[in-house]
């Protein structure tokens, strides 16, 4: 035992001295690692939850909010001001000290490593920067049973890889009781995904929880290792070059479907009842996510063709017109022919923007 202790401390000696406290800090038995991840409706429901804190958090509290990458986040002065623990955006390296909540930076995702955070550019997660599942991930590969993690409202299913990844190395999954969710698909997602999540319950029933599992001793049980994929996963998320350029061993397998943002294959990664996608730069989606890209991209390509094919009516018309007064009748009757050809097609295509736009409610296409 004296040799363990030893050869903890002399590794703790050559670590930077800002690193040596959050370590310290984390080595007590106990839940002291809680990650939270959101995305619509969140700023009310994280609001709610860090004013239901006490001062004397026996834990440390890192938080995803899904956020524009081109804005700046003020959800630290909102939660300081709500709440009673120092709140503030994570720092590339930052100890991870009890009684303190992080927040994600835009555009960066939040990752966990001993005794510290990190902060990376790597590739998006279900289209956004900062995401849930990476944090949750590494903070399970991290710290394994001594994690908390609490999904909260918002839409899609970021987060229900990252609750897996908790729940496979001993975490606790809290997810919010999707009746009581301002948006409940996320924390649905999640439920119909995992049959071992640990809590699901109303927002007003969480911080107690936090409470209570921080406060009592954690009851220590062998871990699951750290998979292949999970360090594969964690380690692409920092952009690691080795993982991004190592096609050898990568988990899933390769699927019949493109990378809608880079265009690279998508490699199959099934885990459980889930199932998604990573391609070879570290794009990830869940199968949800992506459904929902491919729709985005459909949506795109149809407005696309809608323009050129009005624009090609409309230049068709007025060459048409031009034959006409320079008497070329055959010219002008082609011309107008293929006008008309173009405006059936863009009144289809109209058609088909018009059925998507009534169900979300987005402005319709009209022809002035």
């Amino acid at each position: 035992m004296a040799v363990l202790v030893l050869i903890l401390v002399m590794n703790l000696l050559l670590l930077p001295r800002y690193y040596i406290g959050g370590i310290i800090t984390l080595l007590m038995l106990g839940y002291n690692i809680i990650v939270v991840g959101t995305s619509a409706g969140g700023v009310e429901a994280l609001t709610y939850l860090v004013k239901q804190l006490p001062p004397d958090l026996n834990a440390a509290v890192l938080i995803v909010l899904h956020v524009s990458s081109h804005g700046k986040s003020v959800l630290p002065d909102i939660l300081s001001r709500a709440g009673n623990l120092p709140v503030s955006h994570a720092q590339d390296g930052e100890a991870i000290v009890h009684g303190r909540i992080y927040v994600a930076l835009p555009d960066h995702h939040l990752l966990v490593e001993p005794g510290y955070l990190r902060l990376t550019r790597g590739a998006t997660e279900n289209r956004c920067r900062p995401a849930i599942d990476p944090l949750f991930r590494s903070a399970a590969r991290t710290y394994g049973q001594r994690v908390i993690a609490v999904l909260l409202t918002g839409m899609l299913d970021d987060g229900t890889a990252g609750l897996m990844a908790v729940k496979i190395r001993g975490g606790v999954a809290i997810v919010q009781n999707p009746d009581d969710a301002m948006y409940s698909e996320m924390p649905r997602n999640a439920i119909e995904n995992l049959d071992n999540i640990d809590h699901i319950l109303p927002l007003s029933d969480i911080p107690s929880i936090l409470v209570a599992l921080v406060n009592r001793p954690m009851e220590v049980e062998p871990e699951n290792p750290v998979s292949n994929k999970m360090e594969f996963e964690t380690q692409i998320a920092q952009l690691n070059l080795e993982a991004v350029e190592n096609q050898g061993d990568r988990p899933g397998k390769p699927s019949t479907f493109g990378c809608p943002d880079c265009g690279g294959v998508l490699w199959e990664l099934e885990e459980g009842n889930f199932l998604g996608f990573r391609c070879r730069t570290g794009h990830a989606y869940s199968a949800k996510s992506l459904l929902a890209t491919q729709s985005d991209a459909l949506d795109d390509a149809l407005w696309i063709a809608f323009r050129a094919l009005e624009e090609k009516a409309a230049l068709s018309h007025r060459m048409a017109l031009r034959m006409e007064a320079r008497n070329l009748s055959s010219a002008a009757k082609r011309l107008k022919e293929e006008a008309h050809n173009a405006l059936e097609r863009s009144a289809i295509i109209r058609e088909v923007l018009l059925k998507d736009n009534a169900n979300t409610g987005v402005d319709r296409p009209t022809r002035g």
